[in-house]
């Protein structure tokens, strides 16, 4: 029985891939593949991006609506405040009724960002480093003012401590007043600027985790120097954060003052109570001297936290890069 072996010899492989090389397909050099590239890249874009004119009109309906809705209602306050001079403007400023205005104003924001500062640090401590039964209730409660009406909260202190409210008759009996003094504007302001430093830590410290202060505690440090130490300095920028616009609101806060407060002249009016008063009284000057204060600490509270972001961003970590492979 005999095997027949056929041998290819290297002459004929090399007449087999002649015979066939118009059917192989070279691999595109570096430089088509460049160019593949690039045209890839500018159709995504291409894509991705509107055509000229769309674009135009959709950045001048922007501008145009930042200009009438955000611009010129502050050029129109500055405007009409100094309409009769700069004498006028701060004389306005300097009357008994407006320095108590603004003293009662600070006061109240001092308050309120003090409180809410131990406040908005102790629940983002507990929401961020802790598990417990009932987090995202307490997370629901800290939300809960920017779902309710300022003055549905400044009804509810009226409720509570009013002459006919629950606690009303106690605290008439023992001369304890609320309602229609500072502590009632206090407590109103409280309730409806406390979520803003919560808010502005809790994302942050969740984030961070808690590896830092579990080293610090493994290497012997107390709870206190953790906090100060480790905790502070890596959340101070978001706290920065919160307390401007928790101080910004606390300032500018006008339905659940106006509830509580009474309307008392020189007495319990803060800066936005006074302004619709003078407004009312055809005040205008005064009214609009007064306001200007106010859209001030809006402008400087705008570049305060724009600073703050850039401040925050730099804190974090960076992103990976989405890679092809």
């Amino acid at each position: 029985m005999s095997t027949q072996t056929s041998f290819v010899t290297p002459a004929a492989r090399l007449q087999a891939y002649s015979s066939t090389a118009d059917l192989a397909i070279s691999p595109p050099s570096a430089r088509e593949a460049s160019t593949r590239a690039r045209s890839a890249v500018a159709s995504n874009k291409d894509l991705r991006s509107e055509p000229g004119p769309i674009r135009f009109i959709i950045i001048a309906l922007a501008i145009s609506f930042l200009t009438i809705f955000v611009v010129l209602p502050l050029v129109v306050v500055f405007a009409s405040a100094f309409s009769k001079g700069i004498s006028a403007y701060f004389t306005a400023l300097a009357e008994p009724e407006a320095l108590s205005a603004i003293r009662l104003t600070l006061l109240v924001a001092a308050i309120s960002v003090g409180l809410n500062l131990v406040f908005g640090v102790i629940a983002a401590w507990a929401i961020a480093k802790f598990e417990f039964p009932g987090k995202t209730f307490l997370i629901t409660l800290i939300d809960l003012p920017f779902s309710v009406s300022p003055v549905i909260s400044g009804l509810v202190f009226v409720l509570l401590f009013g002459a006919q409210g629950y606690w009303g008759t106690w605290l008439q009996a023992h001369n304890v007043q609320i309602l229609f003094a500072v502590p009632g504007i206090a407590l109103a302001t409280i309730f409806v600027t406390f979520p803003f430093v919560a808010r502005s830590l809790i994302p942050l410290m969740q984030e961070q985790g808690t590896q830092e202060e579990e080293a610090a505690i493994s290497l012997g440090a107390s709870g206190l120097q953790t906090f100060f130490r480790v905790t502070l300095p890596n959340i101070k920028w978001g706290l920065l954060y919160g307390v401007l616009l928790c101080n910004a609101r606390a300032m500018g806060e006008f339905g659940a003052v106006s509830v509580v407060s009474g309307h008392i002249r020189g007495e319990t009016n803060t800066m936005p109570l006074l302004v619709e008063i003078l407004y009312n009284e055809y005040q205008f000057v005064a009214s609009f001297a007064i306001a200007s204060l106010l859209a001030m600490l809006a402008l400087i509270t705008l570049v305060v936290k724009t600073v703050l972001e850039q401040r925050l961003d730099e804190g974090q970590p960076p992103r990976d890069e989405p890679s092809d492979h």
